[in-house]
Formats: C-alpha cells, sequence, structure tokens
C-alpha cells in the first residue's frame, strides 16, 4: 500500500506519527471552556488516515487543554478539544482513531461509522451526527488518502479537506492544485501543515462554514479506488526539473539505505538491540535524579505533618498512611514520563514503525505481531500505561495476548526487589549481581513470549491479521509534541494508577498498623538499659529496642497474622512467616516488598547499605536459621520475575480486555506459573545440597 510519496514496505499498523509544529508559528485563538452559543458549540470530527498529522492538527488547535476519555463501550480514546476562530460559536473537535478506510473490519473503523451516523459521541455528548467532518489527508500521498475522502464524502455531512503536510510536498517538489482539487471534490480544500502552522487560520475559518459537497463520489469500493486515482492525477504533478531531481534521487537513496539498515533481519535487530539499550540507560540513569528530589520532598512532608500534628491515629494515617501512599506512587513518574518522552522522539522520527517490522519477524512464531512491541516496550516502565497502549492492536485476539502477557516485563517496582535479592545472593560481587539482575528481564520476556504461544494455541487460537501499512517517512522529531505526550501519559498514569495504588497502600498501612500491642518485654529492657547507659551506647541501644518494637508490632498486625496463617501455602517455596508477609503486602505493589522486609527486620522502612545488611543477615524464629538463604534467595527471585504481584493492573487489565474474567485468568495464570516455578527451583537446590 504505498505510492511514490512513500517509502516501501509493510509493517504493523501505528498510531499518528505526530510530527510536530514551531511555538512560533500562527495559530487559533484557543478558549477550551468557552461557553456555548444559543444551538451548543459546533462539533466537528477529525478524520484521517494514520500517520497524516491528525494529531498533530488537533493538538495545534487545543494544546494541552483538552480532555481524554474512551468512547462508551469501547477501549478507544476520545479526544475533544475546543477552539474559537471569532466566526460565531465556539468549535468542539473530536479527535477519532486513524483508519485507513471506513469499511475494514476494525474497532477503529467501527467507531468512526458511528461517530458520523451519530450513533456514538464522546461521554457527556448527546448522540448526533457531527455539524461537519475536517479529513486530514497527506499531501504526499494523495491517491491513498483520498479514498477515504470519498468514503466520507458518501456520508452526505458538511466537509472539509485539510491538505496537510503542503510543505512536505513542496519539498519533494510535488505540485498540488488546491482549486482545482476542490472542484472536483465539491467541497472547501485548504492546504497546511500542522507542523509548521501554516494555514491553520484559513482552515479555521473554513471549519466554521464547512457545507455538503456538491459531489458524490462512485457507490462501490473498486470505483472509489479508481476515482481516488484519477483525481490525484488530474490536481497533481512532479516539478521536473535537473536539481529536483537529483534531490529526490539523493532522498529516496538515503531513505532506502537507512531502510536496509533499519530493517535487515540481522542488522536491524543489532540496531534495535542498540536502541533499546540506550533508551533504558537514559531511563535509569536520568530518572534517579528527579525519583530522588521527590522521595525526599515525600520524606520531608512526612515529617513536616508528623511534627505539626499530635502523635496519635490521624498523625500516622496522615504521615505514612496518604503522604507515604501518594509517595510511593509518584516516585515512579520520572520513569514513566521518560519512557514516553523517547518513545514519542523515536516514534516521531519513523524509526518505531521499522522497529516493529523487525519485531515482528521475531513475535511471529509466538502468535503476537509487531503491534505488540510499543505496548510490551512501554510495559517495562510499568505495566498500566503498557496495557492502554494495546487499544493500538487492531485484532482482537493479539490485543488480549498481549494485555494477558504484559505484566511479565519487568517494571520499574520489581527493581527494589530485584536489587535487595541479588545483594544478598552476590554479596560484594557487582558483575555477579548486573549479570543476575539483567537475567530476570530476560526470563520476563521469555515467559511473556511463551505465554502468548500457550493462548493464541489454546482460548485464543485464529489466524492472526497480517501487518499492511506503509513505512512513514523519516522526520526530524518534535519536542513539542513529545511534551505534549508525556503530559497525557503522565496525567493518566496518575489518574488511574496513583487513586488505586494511593488506596491499596492505606488499606496496607490499616493492616500493618493495627492492633496496637504493647512492646516486647526485649525492647522494653532495651530502652531501660540506655537510659542508664553511657551517651555513646544510647543510641544503638535505642535503635535496637524500636526495631524490636516495630518487628514486634508488624508480625502481632493483622497483616502479620495473615502472614502466619499462609505460611504453610509459601513453606514448600522456603519462605518463613516473616517472608510470607512479605509477600502478601506486595500484592499491593510489588516494591512494598522491600520496604516490609526492612520493617520486619531492621523497623524502618528505609532500604540503604546498612539495613540491606541486617535484612540478609536476617534470622528466623529460631534465632539460628537465615531468612535469606541461597535457595529461598533464588526461589523469591524466580517468584517475583514471573508473578502477578500489582493489583492496578488486575483493574485495568480487566477495563482494557473487558471484563473481570480476563483478569482473574492473568491472575491465576501468572501467580501458578510462579509458585510452580519458585517450587521447582528451591527443592531442586535443596535436592543438589544448596542450602
Amino acid at each position: 500500500m504505498s505510492d511514490s510519496g512513500t517509502s516501501a514496505g509493510t509493517v504493523a499498523e501505528q498510531g499518528s506519527s505526530k510530527p510536530g509544529f514551531q511555538e512560533s508559528a500562527p495559530s487559533i485563538a484557543i478558549d477550551p471552556l468557552a461557553p456555548a452559543g444559543p444551538k451548543g458549540p459546533v462539533r466537528i470530527a477529525l478524520l484521517g488516515n494514520p500517520n497524516t498529522g491528525k494529531t498533530t492538527l488537533f493538538n495545534r488547535f487545543c494544546g494541552l487543554r483538552h480532555k481524554t476519555s474512551n468512547f462508551p463501550g469501547t477501549t478507544q480514546e476520545a479526544r475533544t478539544g475546543f477552539l474559537r476562530a471569532d466566526l460565531g460559536s465556539p468549535i468542539e473537535l473530536v479527535d477519532l482513531p486513524g483508519v485507513y478506510s471506513l469499511e475494514l473490519e476494525q474497532s477503529e473503523a467501527e467507531i468512526c461509522r458511528r461517530v458520523l451516523a451519530g450513533t456514538l459521541a464522546p461521554p457527556g455528548r448527546v448522540l448526533a451526527a457531527p455539524d461537519a467532518v475536517c479529513v486530514v489527508i497527506d499531501s504526499t500521498n494523495l491517491a491513498r488518502n483520498l479514498l477515504l475522502v470519498g468514503e466520507a464524502l458518501r456520508r452526505r455531512l458538511p466537509t472539509v479537506v485539510a491538505l496537510n503536510m503542503i510543505d512536505l510536498a513542496r519539498r519533494q517538489h510535488l505540485v498540488i492544485s488546491p482549486p482545482a482539487l476542490e472542484r472536483l471534490l465539491g467541497c472547501e480544500v485548504v492546504p497546511c501543515s500542522a507542523r509548521s502552522g501554516e494555514g491553520l487560520v484559513e482552515l479555521g475559518a473554513a471549519l466554521a462554514t464547512a457545507r455538503i459537497a456538491n459531489f458524490t463520489p462512485p457507490g462501490t469500493q473498486e470505483g472509489l479506488e479508481d476515482w481516488a486515482m484519477q483525481t490525484a492525477g488530474a490536481v497533481q504533478q512532479t516539478r521536473r526539473s535537473a536539481r529536483s531531481e537529483r534531490a529526490r534521487a539523493k532522498s529516496s537513496g538515503a531513505t532506502d539505505r537507512l531502510d536496509r539498515l533499519f530493517t535487515h533481519p540481522m542488522a536491524g535487530l543489532a540496531v534495535f538491540a542498540t536502541v533499546m539499550f540506550g533508551l533504558f540507560w537514559t531511563i535509569f540513569s536520568l530518572a534517579k535524579f528527579p525519583m530522588d528530589w521527590i522521595d525526599l520532598l515525600f520524606k520531608s512532608l512526612g515529617g513536616w505533618v508528623q511534627a505539626a500534628l499530635p502523635p496519635g491515629i490521624l498523625s500516622d494515617f496522615l504521615a505514612n498512611g496518604v503522604v507515604g501512599g501518594v509517595g510511593a506512587t509518584v516516585i515512579f513518574l520520572p520513569q514513566i514520563c521518560l519512557l514516553f518522552f523517547l518513545i514519542s522522539l523515536l516514534e516521531d522520527t519513523g524509526y518505531l514503525a521499522r522497529a516493529a517490522f523487525v519485531m515482528d519477524r521475531w513475535l511471529r512464531p509466538f502468535g503476537l505481531s509487531g503491534h505488540a512491541f510499543v505496548p510490551l516496550l512501554s510495559s517495562h516502565a510499568c505495566a498500566l500505561p503498557g496495557i492502554m497502549a494495546c487499544r493500538a492492536i487492531p485484532d482482537r485476539r493479539d490485543r488480549l495476548a498481549t494485555i494477558l502477557v504484559a505484566p511479565f516485563m519487568s517494571c520499574s517496582a520489581r527493581i527494589p526487589v530485584y536489587v535487595l535479592l541479588t545483594v544478598v545472593l552476590f554479596p560484594g560481587s557487582a558483575l555477579k549481581q548486573s549479570l543476575a539482575f539483567s537475567a530476570c528481564y530476560v526470563a520476563g520476556i521469555v515467559a511473556g513470549l511463551l505465554s502468548a504461544l500457550l493462548a493464541r494455541r489454546t482460548i485464543l487460537r485464529g489466524p492472526g491479521r497480517p501487518m499492511a501499512m506503509e513505512l512513514p517517512t523519516y522526520k526530524a522529531p518534535s519536542l513539542l509534541t513529545a511534551l505534549l505526550t508525556t503530559y497525557d501519559r503522565g496525567l493518566l498514569f496518575l489518574k488511574k494508577a496513583g487513586t488505586n495504588i494511593l488506596a491499596i497502600v492505606v488499606v496496607l498501612w490499616w493492616l500493618s498498623s493495627y492492633p496496637q500491642v504493647a512492646p516486647p518485654p526485649e525492647a522494653t529492657q532495651a530502652r531501660a538499659q540506655a537510659a542508664a547507659a553511657a551517651p555513646i551506647e544510647q543510641e544503638s541501644l535505642l535503635a535496637e529496642a524500636a526495631r524490636l518494637e516495630g518487628s514486634h508490632a508488624l508480625a502481632n498486625s493483622f497483616a502479620g497474622r495473615i502472614g502466619r496463617t499462609i505460611q504453610p501455602v509459601f513453606e514448600p517455596l522456603g519462605y518463613d512467616w516473616q517472608l510470607s508477609i512479605g509477600v502478601v503486602t506486595s500484592f499491593a505493589a510489588r516494591e512494598v516488598f522491600a520496604s516490609t522486609m526492612a520493617v520486619i527486620v531492621a523497623g524502618t522502612e528505609e532500604t540503604d547499605e546498612t539495613v540491606m545488611a541486617k535484612i540478609s543477615s536476617a534470622t528466623r524464629s529460631d534465632g539460628v536459621t537465615p531468612v535469606f538463604t541461597t535457595a529461598t534467595s533464588w526461589s523469591l527471585l524466580i517468584y517475583y520475575v514471573l508473578a502477578m504481584q500489582c493489583l492496578p493492573t488486575l483493574a485495568v487489565t480487566a477495563r482494557e480486555a473487558g471484563g473481570v474474567r480476563w483478569a482473574f485468568l492473568q491472575l491465576a495464570w501468572m501467580t501458578g506459573l510462579a509458585y510452580g516455578a519458585a517450587l521447582l527451583v528451591y527443592q531442586s537446590l535443596r535436592a543438589a545440597g544448596v542450602a
């Protein structure tokens, strides 16, 4: 599906490449909160193929001030915003999913058909056909885009055609006659560039006065395709000159060379591995600083709350429950935002489509396609946005399989657990720790792929949808577009994940804090000794007393009682009641395990090197047997690589997959697999004589 304006090749369908725009370019005055006129705002649907800059045009008009939600009964996003062109009533834009044809059997195409027919509307809007349709087309690929224009004109709605990327067409020496195209279509045609802002004022004026076309395209799809080719040929020509031909040949040659490298079965895979290594190295290196700042901020805020309020339930709840719960969520925001910022830049350049093409060869044997590449990549930061990104996968079976296996990808919440256990297993050996850490990521990916293969051969049996889309052109990425995407996804993460995790952490705080019990005799004795000891010994005695009090309180709390109750379940894996508490509490969120073990062993939520050393040398109730033996540590590491230890992920799975049964299936499969693998590892090591 390509012509002279595109690179040859087929890849998975992607979202809009969202080319950027310059902040200094002219724009229409925006008022997203503009009051409705006597008849309400004018609703205009933005329709277009993927990679035509439709969403960039929407962002140009509406900026950050727009609303993102789902169409009722679907998982497809509805982006709505307002613009005012000083031409009467405010104009509401509805950004529809990118589609190649309204007649395709895809969820995106069905949404577009229903919105244009007036049987589907964004949340809070009345059911009615839009007042007008703005079809955004790529000026460098008229023949392919005019097919969708013809399908839109057959709906007999007021229509305006936005001839987008006109600047790129000029650079390719393509000469297009908007007046001639306007006469053939029977509706207004406005050349513009969402990237530079060219023609947007004129486009806004045309939207306010859109009219029904006085021309009806052919009624059959075959006739429509012929009409699109003939119309494109009639209004477009190439400016021929020796200089232009050399420029076109040079550009085409460079694109072809890059495509041969990026899509090569082996060289392309090497480039992909290098890009992914750089991506994650950047994330973990740069995100460390804002994460430390956020951690310090919330610790200071918690301390301020405790100092400002008298000791008691309210102070403890606000400082440790609310502030601690919010901090536990927000601290991962830098990694989430940085990941989506870098992914947006890569997508804007056109590289991600090539990466999806390369990965399609490797994912296809496991029942997945290149469509799953970006969601699985996103899941390495957090499974929540990764699962949400599965909305772009057109095939339902592929989408469900990707949703089910996305949590196998090692997210940032697993990092504290990996760090704790690799340090326990290989103390003082940074190389071995790094190798074990990397092996955890590889094991998660392998488990996810094999699980996808099993799902596609059983409950999701059926042929996969072939990938069919032209490769987008290479472009310089837009920082502003990347920032807009980062803002959207970061805000969505805070809204969807933050509220769930906050509620869970508050419940966990209550289970871990109550009922309150008297301190153990050992702690009372340590405090008495501290009162009579020399100042140099008081600090260590008081710290030991605090540790004993914290460990005793947690052991006798509701969470501790639950841990003792379920210890027989985890005993075959080598876990005592203390580790059982860690496993139970980490069902709220994986990262809670490290802080839980720190509380049990050291009486503090900190996990610095001193506390890590105490955890490594902790003993069980008999005072002799280590909590973290070699066999137990390997069992725990395998368990946390594979287990579903994140309730918010289950909630998102239920919503995105279309029912709680998928969330229960995900929980049962991942937990069962983790338990079985951890049992096999522990018992095998014990049989081999490894303690």
